[in-house]
């Protein structure tokens, strides 16, 4: 029996859902390891998946940053494919995951609040691989729920949120160690999810970045407490490189290197303002680096438009399967990785709320639409005061209100107080500083939204107001202060 043939009769046994779905699946598994390890097929690779946690995508060496040292994302940078338009679908820690492990967007999915759930009967990452027969685990940080809709064989690690201490065992790398020497035989698919550069700032070696000598990015102020956090920030984001350099090292030692296809994603932007929580460009723009031997070409850029939901359809494909039968949201960037195409999407989509985040308006939501060149945010409730975190006790935000400055007092108001549409032309103004809504014509994306909206279920105003529905322990997370 063919291995395609195998592959094609666990798609099948995974879909039909029979008494005797996992015996037959696990007999099929069984024999399509055989057939791998016989036949010493290559054509499914090993998936490594490395994920940060709250890093902005300019904050990295080879997205253009002066001051951050990361050699080992500059190395994956020069080895593979840097993706120069890459989205993911919400700013905040809960949706993004839960949406990257599913290939949904976060409203259709049913988990767009943090601290939230998707619905019933939604599949993930573990669900496709497994029945092509793929390990499937996750080492670090579990952000999503519930359990059976996310069956990855946890490795260890945990959630670092506001427990964070410099010397902390949340990202076991050990534990990942063994998983991937674990059978040389079989395709394992593996997530790295790190706790760093999250809040709070208490890792790496911040003497490396004199507050004093760094550039201070165009969109924030300049004031002693943003330098301050900056140097935090950076601090940690070295730690993390290094996090990245110890999976390279273990991958070299297990002589799996070449046989691995290697996905290192920023996840969403940092806590300064107008990062998370937000739909700027800061916010939901994501970097994003791919390394695999043989298949990519070394030291490439892409232009092409990609989202977090695209992730797990090219996975899928990596794998052997059909992701197109399956019906993600996103698609399969493959031929975009080959070569083979210079396009993916014409317009991908961000959602956020504010609800159930800690300090956290009543109501706040925000959705977002690009092209990669215009950016275009709908603010829900502009009536509302958008609060968060920062706005509580952002010591670098509040240094704002010193600044006797025009640009410090735009600033500083426009966090919390915003029109009902913004548009950025972003090739000019990556920052998002000018808003041009009004300003031109023959704009599409208000349109597109209103469509993708209609698409995914999403009612606007209702769907805010539902969403504390969407997380069980919503007064809970509000208490413990976790955001």
């Amino acid at each position: 029996m063919s291995q395609k043939v195998l592959l094609q009769l666990l798609a099948v046994v995974s879909r039909i859902g029979v008494f005797w779905d996992d015996m037959v699946r696990a007999i099929l598994v069984f024999i399509l390891v055989g057939v791998t390890s016989a036949r010493g097929d290559d054509s499914q690779p090993n998936l490594l998946l490395f994920l940060a946690d709250d890093m902005t995508y300019t904050d990295v060496g080879c997205y253009g940053n002066p001051d951050v040292q990361t050699p080992n994302l500059d190395l994956l940078a020069k080895e593979g494919l840097k993706f120069n338009r890459c989205y993911n679908s919400a700013p905040t820690c809960s949706p993004l995951r839960q949406s990257l492990y599913t290939g949904l967007y976060p409203v259709r999915n049913g988990a767009h609040p943090n601290h939230s759930r998707v619905y019933e009967g939604v599949k993930s990452l573990p669900h496709y691989l497994e029945p092509l027969g793929y390990r499937v685990a996750i080492v670090g940080k579990r952000h999503e729920a519930p359990s059976e809709a996310f069956p990855f064989e946890f490795l260890g690690g945990g959630h670092g949120d506001g427990g964070k201490t410099p010397d902390g065992d949340d990202l076991p790398l050990e534990a990942a160690k063994e998983f991937i020497n674990r059978d040389n035989g079989q395709p394992w698919c593996l997530v790295v999810a790190s706790n760093q550069p999250h809040t709070p700032w208490n890792r790496g070696d911040a003497s490396q970045y004199p507050p004093s000598q760094l550039t201070v990015p165009p969109y924030l102020v300049d004031t002693d407490e943003t330098r301050e956090a900056l140097s935090a920030y950076y601090a940690e984001i070295t730690y993390m490189d290094g996090q990245v350099g110890a999976v390279i090292d273990i991958l070299e030692d297990a002589e799996q290197s070449d046989r691995t296809a290697f996905l290192w994603l920023s996840e969403q932007g940092s806590q300064l303002p107008y990062g998370k929580w937000t739909c700027y460009d800061m916010g939901i723009h994501a970097a994003a680096l791919m390394r695999w031997p043989g298949v990519i070409k070394a030291d490439s850029e892409t232009e092409a438009l990609v989202s977090y939901v695209d992730v797990v359809p090219t996975f899928l494909a990596m794998a052997g399967g059909e992701p197109q039968v399956e019906g993600f949201d996103g698609k399969s960037f493959v031929p975009v990785i080959k070569g083979l195409s210079k396009a993916h999407h014409e317009v991908v989509f961000a959602v956020h709320t504010t609800r159930g985040i800690y300090n956290g308006s009543e109501a706040y939501g925000i959705r977002a639409a690009t092209d990669g060149d215009w950016l275009y945010i709908f603010n829900l409730h502009p009536e509302m005061t958008f609060k968060n975190v920062v706005t509580h006790r952002g010591r670098e935000y509040h240094s704002w209100k010193k600044v006797d400055s025009d640009f410090a007092r735009e600033r500083f108001a426009s966090y919390q107080h915003r029109p009902p549409e913004e548009l950025f032309y972003l090739p000019e103004d990556p920052w998002c500083c000018d808003n041009r809504i009004g300003k031109v014509e023959g704009i599409s994306l208000p349109s597109k939204m209103g469509v993708w909206m209609k698409q995914q279920g999403d009612l606007g105003d209702a769907t805010e107001r539902d969403a504390e529905n969407r997380q069980p322990d919503y007064k809970p997370w509000s208490k413990k202060g976790q955001y």
